[in-house]
């Protein structure tokens, strides 16, 4: 009786820690073709020379090139320098959006600041670039 006890839940467990691996394997990969997609216009933008004290600005615009909505749940700066905003209603197939990225040019000096993007796409994020030069302002 014993046997067939212990037997029975180790089946059991098999079967359930196969079926556990098979539903991960699937949520991990998803299925490509029926995804949100973002396809944008540039990831990198480059203000080239920028006065300091004059925050700047630039729109990376996307088309959702999935085949279902494509929904931003976060949008961050890499520093405190970075402001952002989003499209925050979810973008259909075929339609655009946008992320917005306004760095404050503070400090005299090179810079090379990323924008970390959370969707519901292959991967879960994507990283856009701001960079340029913040030189002293001529009075």
């Amino acid at each position: 009786m014993k046997k067939l006890i212990l037997s029975t839940g180790f089946i059991f467990g098999v079967v359930f820690f196969a079926m556990s691996q098979a539903s991960t394997v699937a949520i991990e990969s998803g299925n490509p073709g029926s995804m949100a997609k973002f396809n944008w216009e540039e990831t990198t933008h480059n203000f080239g020379k920028i006065d300091q004290r004059k925050p700047v600005s630039f729109e990376f615009v996307f088309t959702n090139t999935g085949s279902t909505p494509l929904v931003i749940s976060n949008v961050k700066g890499s520093c405190g320098c970075t402001v952002t905003k989003y499209t925050k209603e979810a973008i259909a197939p075929g339609k655009t959006g946008n992320v917005k990225a306004t760095f404050n040019a503070a400090a005299v000096g090179a810079f090379n600041k990323s924008v970390r993007v959370t969707a519901n796409v292959e991967g879960g994020t994507e990283t856009l670039f701001i960079k340029g030069e913040v030189v002293k302002q001529n009075l």
